[in-house]
Order: structure tokens, then sequence, then C-alpha cells
């Protein structure tokens, strides 16, 4: 009874290290191949193990990366910020300040008149980015001849 146990499950065990192959009976044989197989087992799992500390590294890279472009986003809006104030303040004429009426000077007959106030002022902020946009010049405007 015991031995007809043992037989049954060393055929159980063959069957499972090999499934589709003819079941052996020899048992050294069979237990020669569940240890073989066991160690490939094993390897893999020190693979997939090295693989999983490998990638848990580069995600910690990863991470440490993008904390850091954070940091380096939020200076870049501070400057930002700063740099929109600067501008704000110098292109704001103080209060109470009212300019005198520039000479017109007389232009001569191709020339464009010069007002002098009006050349340290940049006036390109103010027009809406589809009017700054030159992009499409060539295709909307025939050039002058």
């Amino acid at each position: 009874m015991r031995r007809e146990k043992l037989n049954d499950r060393f055929s159980e065990l063959s069957a499972i290290l090999e499934p589709g192959r003819p079941v052996k009976t020899e048992k050294s044989a069979i237990l020669g191949d569940a240890i073989r197989i066991l160690n490939q087992l094993k390897a893999e799992s020190q693979d997939y193990a090295e693989t999983n500390k490998r990638l848990l590294e580069e995600i910690n890279n990863l991470k440490a990366e993008k904390n850091e472009l954070r940091e380096e986003k939020i200076m870049l809006k501070a400057d930002k910020e700063r740099l929109e104030q600067q501008l704000k303040t110098v292109s704001v004429p103080p209060t109470g300040f009212v300019p005198a009426h520039p000479p017109v000077y007389q232009a001569e007959a191709n020339k464009v008149p010069i007002i002098p106030s009006y050349g340290f002022i940049p006036m390109w902020h103010y027009l809406p980015p589809s009017t700054r946009d030159t992009s499409q010049d060539h295709e909307l405007r025939p050039p002058a001849a």
C-alpha cells in the first residue's frame, strides 16, 4: 500500500515535470529531472529579483529627476513673473506724467514722420498673436512689386 502510494506520487511528479511525454518509471531519472527543473526555476527567480532591483533603482532615479524638473519649473515660473513685473513697471509711465506734444518734423517725399516719443516703447506685445504670426504671409498677401 505504501509502495503503491510512493509509485503514484513519482508518476504524478513525472507527469507534472514533462507534460505530454510518457510517464517515466525510473525513480532516479524522475528525481534528476525534478532537480534540474528546480535549479532552472531558482535561476529564473534570481534573474527576476535582479531585474526587479534594477527597475526599482530606475524608478527612484526617474522620481528624483522629476522632482528636479518640478523645482526648475517653479524657479522658471518665478523668474517669468519677476520679469513680467519688471516689464510692467518699466513700460507704465509714472502717474501725473503728461508727455508734451512732440514737434512733428517735415517729412520728405517718401518718409514717414518721426515722432521721438514713440521710439523707445515696444508696441508688439499689444498686438494679438494672430497679427504677429508671419508664417502664412506668403499665402495670404501677395508680394508688393
